[in-house]
């Protein structure tokens, strides 16, 4: 199974990433290959841990921006709740947020590293 079609379904909308990287796969697949080390240089968990929700709230943020811009749905959904429940103070409902949504996240970045 290609990557775009693992990615697909885990609820990736490839067709709207495709139209954003004006139809160059390539490109986006070029992209979806600094996911990784993107998610592992904004660590949002660890920083709602230790009570820096400031820090919590701009990784989040950051990584809703590249998720939506990949067009990865699920964590771009994910990522805004968390970031809205940061930003409204409810650290713990946004830990909740981030656990559930951390197996698709984890299968995502295996598909993705599965794939270089």
């Amino acid at each position: 199974m290609s990557m775009v079609s693992e990615l697909q379904e885990l609820g990736a909308d490839v067709n709207d990433a495709m139209q954003r990287f004006m139809n160059n796969a390539s490109l986006y697949e070029r992209m979806l290959g600094k996911l990784p080390a993107t998610v592992n240089d904004k660590p949002v968990m660890e920083f709602i841990e230790a009570g820096d929700i400031k820090t919590a709230i701009e990784n989040a943020h950051t990584l809703k921006g590249v998720m939506g811009n990949l067009s990865v749905t699920p964590l771009y959904k994910a990522y805004t709740e968390i970031t809205n429940l940061l930003r409204e103070d409810k650290p713990e409902e946004a830990k909740r947020v981030l656990e559930e949504c951390l197996p698709i996240q984890e299968q995502v970045m295996t598909c993705i590293e599965n794939n270089k």
